[in-house]
């Protein structure tokens, strides 16, 4: 093909889209058809300079004005509070309801797992005196020590946000780690279990367990709640990349992996809940049993959350991924 040949005699049709896209004003009904079509034409022309004589500068400058035309076709999708409100009311619950399979296996065998540890640290002191000196456990679970003035330690919207802050980083390793096959998911979760496990048995060792309980369960039950929720999202993904069932592994990747990047921003909302509990109701005058209420209330809210209005999303057909208009196509996959 000759370049400048061709150049020349389509330099005009280029000129003009450029002119239609310029404009400031509305443009009229003959004026959008003239658009797309030179769009179309444009286009075509760019796919052909490419493939016979490929030239930096005009393929750079026609790639910027297919773009420029593509977006003015097609339009811009900008959010709205309807965006907002049907993620928070069907996207979010019926992702983390469909999920439930993964997440609540996670959440009950890591609680056993933290109860284990606990027993084990709790009935074995030479396994105390592998984690701390006497003195610096006497100073973590006697009556005032680290254990009860952590929660009272700083200000309690500061301590409140670095909680935050530190949970929804932990929830999002564990929803993007996920794709590694699940195994960095495994060993955030038994972190944090063992860091529960040890609180468990050094405070059951001094007698003191029903009052670690009462600081951690107020805002622990929904923040664990979060965190398993995380993780068992961040399995499913993981277990996603060996069987991806009947649809291919890259769009079965794309789906899942949306839906977590999802999750994602929801379980961040629910920490905030959680680490909001955390920093004013914890460490509050309030009694025992009204602090564990608070945390109780707060726990099964979010699970009828999840139950009601998750449940009744994902029977709908609601999965937590974007809508059909606005994911790319896909080619059919026999099953």
């Amino acid at each position: 093909m000759d370049l400048d040949v061709f150049v020349s005699a389509h330099r005009s049709e280029w000129d003009r889209l450029d002119a239609l896209l310029r404009r400031q004003r509305r443009l009229t009904g003959a004026e959008a058809d003239e658009l797309i079509t030179l769009y179309q034409r444009t286009a075509t022309h760019l796919s052909l300079i490419r493939s016979s004589a490929p030239d930096p500068q005009l393929t750079g400058r026609l790639s910027q004005l297919v773009a420029r035309a593509r977006s003015a076709v097609t339009g811009t999708r900008r959010a709205s509070w309807r965006d907002v409100t049907g993620f928070l009311t069907r996207g979010f619950p019926a992702a983390v309801y469909r999920s439930r399979h993964w997440w609540v296996p996670t959440a009950l065998l890591s609680t056993a797992t933290a109860a284990l540890l606990g027993w084990w640290i709790g009935a074995h002191p030479e396994v105390q005196a592998a984690i701390a000196a006497p003195a610096e456990l006497r100073s973590l679970t006697r009556p005032g020590g680290e254990y009860e003035t952590y929660y009272s330690s700083h200000p309690a919207t500061a301590f409140a946000a670095q909680v935050w802050t530190n949970n929804a980083e932990a929830a999002a390793m564990c929803l993007v780690l996920g794709v590694f096959l699940g195994l960095p998911v495994l060993w955030i979760l038994f972190e944090n279990m063992l860091n529960l496990g040890v609180g468990i048995g050094l405070m059951s060792s001094a007698g003191r367990l029903d009052t670690f309980l009462g600081l951690v369960l107020p805002h622990g039950l929904l923040e664990l709640t979060a965190v398993f929720v995380a993780a068992g999202t961040g399995l499913r993904l993981g277990w996603t990349v060996i069987d991806p069932g009947p649809r291919s592994r890259r769009t079965a990747l794309a789906e899942e992996g949306r839906a977590a990047l999802g999750m994602a921003i929801g379980l961040a909302l629910v920490l905030f809940v959680s680490g909001a509990i955390e920093g004013f109701v914890t460490p509050s005058s309030l009694p025992t049993w009204a602090r564990i209420g608070i945390g109780i209330a707060a726990e099964l809210a979010f699970l009828a959350y999840v139950y009601v209005l998750g449940g009744r999303a994902a029977r709908s057909g609601e999965t937590g991924d974007l809508s059909a208009s606005e994911r790319s196509d896909t080619l059919p996959t026999a099953a």
